[in-house]
Order: C-alpha cells, then sequence, then structure tokens
C-alpha cells in the first residue's frame, strides 16, 4: 500500500481524508470544479422555482388569496440562489464554507415545504419533486456527508409532517410516500458516499503518480550528475582539472585528422617543472599540489583557445598546438617559460620559485599519430634539464631530430 494510503486513508462515513491537511488541498485542487457544479446547480434550480410560478398561475390564477405567497416565496428562493450563484463565481473559495451554501438550501427545502399549506391539492407531483430533490442535495451540492444527509432529512421529514397535517393524503399513500423517501435517502447516501470516496481515491492516485514522478525525476538527475561525474573523471585530471594524458590524446587525433585535411602544421610541448621533487621534501606534499594547481592556471591563461593542455604525469603538462609550427611554437613556448617562471612567494604564500623547462617537437609527414611527436619532444626537455633547465628546447625533423637545439 501507498504511503498515501497508509497515511491518509478515508473514512468509510464521511468519504473524507482523516488528515485534515490532506483534505484541505483536495478541496483547493477541487475547488473550481465544486464552484463551477454550484452555479450550474444553481441556474438550474433557480429556474425551476421560477418555472413552477407560471404553473402555480394556470392553476390558481391572480385572485387566489394563496397566489401571493407563492410567488413571494419563489421570489424569495430565487434572489437567494442567484445571489449565491453571482457571490460563487466572484469567489469560488466560498464553497469550502458551511454557511452560505447550506443557508441557501435550507431556504429552498423551506420554500418546498410551505408549498404544500399553500396547495394542498397538489401533494400527488410535489411528492415527486420532493424525491428529486432530495436526489439533487445528495449529488449535485459540494457539501460535507452529514449536511447533505441533514438537509435531505430535512426536506423528507418536513415534507411528511406538512402532508400529514395540512394536506388530504390517505394513509395508504402516506406510507408509500414514506418509504419511497427513505428509499430514496439511502440510495442518495450511498452513491454521495460513495462518490466522495471514489473523488478522494483518484486525488490520493494523482499525489502517488507525482510522488512517483518526481522520485524519477530525481533518480534521473542524479544518474546524470554521475555519469557527468564519471565522464570528468575519466577525461579530468582530478587536481588541476586539465584534461588528462587519455584525453589529451583524444583530442589529439581529432587535431591530426582536421591538419591533414588543412595541411596545416601541428606542433606538441611538453612542460616540466624543475626540481619539483625538492618542494615535496621541503614544504610537503600538499604545497606540491597547490604549486601543480597554480601552475596549470597559469599555463592555461597564457595559452589560446585553440590549444589543448593536459597534465601528462606528476610535474609534467603536455600542449598540442593546431595550426602552429616550430617557429611560432617556441615562441609560445617561451612565454610559457616566463609566466611559470615569474611565480612565486605571492601565488603560493611560500618562500620558493618555479621553473620549468620545455621541449618542442613538430607532427611529421606522414605520422598517423601524436605519438612520436610526444617522444621527440620529451628527448628535447631531457636534453633541456642536461644543459641545466629553466629553457626551451626544439626537436628538428629528420635528420637534425637528435641534436636539439638550444634557443
Amino acid at each position: 500500500m501507498s504511503r498515501w494510503r497508509q497515511a491518509d486513508s478515508i473514512s468509510d462515513w464521511l468519504g473524507r481524508f482523516h488528515n485534515p491537511d490532506l483534505e484541505a488541498r483536495f478541496s483547493r485542487h477541487v475547488r473550481a470544479e465544486s464552484a463551477a457544479h454550484v452555479v450550474t446547480s444553481g441556474l438550474v434550480a433557480a429556474a425551476m422555482f421560477a418555472a413552477f410560478g407560471l404553473s402555480d398561475y394556470a392553476l390558481l390564477g391572480g385572485d387566489d388569496p394563496a397566489m401571493a405567497g407563492l410567488i413571494t416565496l419563489r421570489a424569495i428562493v430565487v434572489t437567494a440562489i442567484l445571489a449565491l450563484v453571482m457571490a460563487v463565481r466572484r469567489r469560488p473559495a466560498l464553497v469550502d464554507r458551511v454557511w452560505p451554501v447550506n443557508a441557501v438550501i435550507a431556504l429552498g427545502i423551506t420554500a418546498i415545504i410551505l408549498i404544500v399549506p399553500l396547495r394542498p391539492e397538489t401533494i400527488d407531483t410535489q411528492a415527486p419533486a420532493v424525491m428529486v430533490s432530495v436526489i439533487a442535495v445528495y449529488l449535485f451540492f459540494p457539501n460535507r456527508t452529514p449536511w447533505r444527509l441533514a438537509q435531505s432529512l430535512y426536506l423528507s421529514a418536513g415534507f411528511m409532517l406538512a402532508a400529514w397535517l395540512l394536506a388530504p393524503v390517505p394513509a395508504k399513500a402516506m406510507t408509500a410516500y414514506i418509504l419511497l423517501l427513505i428509499l430514496v435517502n439511502v440510495v442518495g447516501l450511498l452513491t454521495a458516499m460513495r462518490l466522495s470516496r471514489l473523488r478522494r481515491e483518484q486525488y490520493a492516485t494523482l499525489l502517488e503518480e507525482r510522488e512517483v514522478n518526481d522520485r524519477l525525476q530525481s533518480e534521473i538527475a542524479a544518474r546524470q550528475h554521475l555519469e557527468s561525474r564519471l565522464t570528468r573523471m575519466v577525461r579530468t585530471d582530478e587536481l588541476t582539472g586539465l584534461n588528462n594524458r587519455r584525453r589529451v590524446q583524444e583530442l589529439a587525433e581529432q587535431v591530426l585528422r582536421l591538419a591533414r585535411r588543412e595541411d596545416s602544421p601541428v606542433t606538441v610541448c611538453m612542460v616540466d617543472l624543475d626540481h619539483f621533487k625538492s618542494i615535496n621534501d621541503r614544504f610537503g606534499h600538499g604545497a606540491g599540489d597547490s604549486v601543480l594547481v597554480r601552475v596549470a592556471e597559469c599555463l592555461r591563461e597564457a595559452l589560446r583557445e585553440s590549444d589543448i593542455l593536459g597534465r601528462f604525469g606528476g610535474e609534467e603538462f603536455m600542449v598540442v598546438l593546431p595550426r602552429t609550427g616550430l617557429d611560432e611554437a617556441g615562441e609560445m613556448a617561451e612565454r610559457l617559460r616566463r609566466a611559470v617562471s615569474g611565480l612565486g612567494e605571492q601565488d603560493f604564500g611560500l618562500p620558493l620559485r618555479v621553473t620549468a623547462t620545455l621541449g618542442l617537437a613538430e607532427l611529421e609527414p606522414g605520422e598517423r599519430t601524436i605519438d612520436p611527436a610526444l617522444n621527440r619532444a620529451d628527448e628535447a626537455l631531457f636534453e633541456g634539464k642536461r644543459q641545466g633547465r629553466n629553457r626551451v628546447l626544439v626537436a628538428r625533423p629528420s635528420a637534425a631530430r637528435r641534436q636539439p637545439a638550444a634557443e
């Protein structure tokens, strides 16, 4: 059983939610529909009361003393009903209050009962009208079940008492009227209770569907967030937020395909921080991580939007420079070196200075992957380390590959 049906079950007798807050929510949910029912039922009832006035005039004529009383009674009821209709149209919330609707219904019922002494000779036609009115009270006016029952019993008992005292009704006919009114009240009450329960069960089902839908939406959002996080983990270096080595190679393949179509150069750059181990040994790995993060930011700021930057591993970074030959790449690498060497205590909060050695290599014709150029750039980088660090070395193509030239 669902949470709604466990915690907010419906009363078998009243046809209402046991939970008052849920009942109030249901009332707000059906308020517009209930107001429309009151307006429609009120207009029909007013029209019926007015139409029966014409019947009174046809039977009694304008000179009968009872005619004035009937016209006055019907005019009062029609006016009250129309006033209720107008009020509910302006303020639909009135249907949730006890007195506005019940007061007008009680007035109409009183008028029906008073018609018996004013027109006792029409008791045979009034009895069916009373039975129809009882059913209407149960089915068409949005009252609570106890009020529906009270109004219907008032109409039934009042009509039978007036008929017994003031109209010539034979005993057998009176017995038939009583049995028929009891049957009508039982059927009307059971029907009203069933309809009230069904409407609330439908509302509970709607709440369940919304709850399930909200849960599904939350699960979908959580799954999408997890997938996005996993994608970032697969593609991104967790510490620096840069592309990891695999992602750089994936992006480099796209760059290579474009370069082959355009016949444009591509250069790769390896960046290695000098004496990084001494930073970890002297200040701790936390300080080393801070240095890597700040250097990553520095490299990102110094590169173009089209350049591909990633962390190769440890203190080593790699850059893929599309549409860039060695000469232009050398200038960019020198700019990167100066940017890194410009970092100091103001950036790390520690008395240290960071420098970097960079190696460059351009992809050669016929190379289908970035790996050969990476290897040459790595060789140039290590040659720069041997020459004293904090410099840019370029791996020249073909025959000059094994003899990198310093700037």
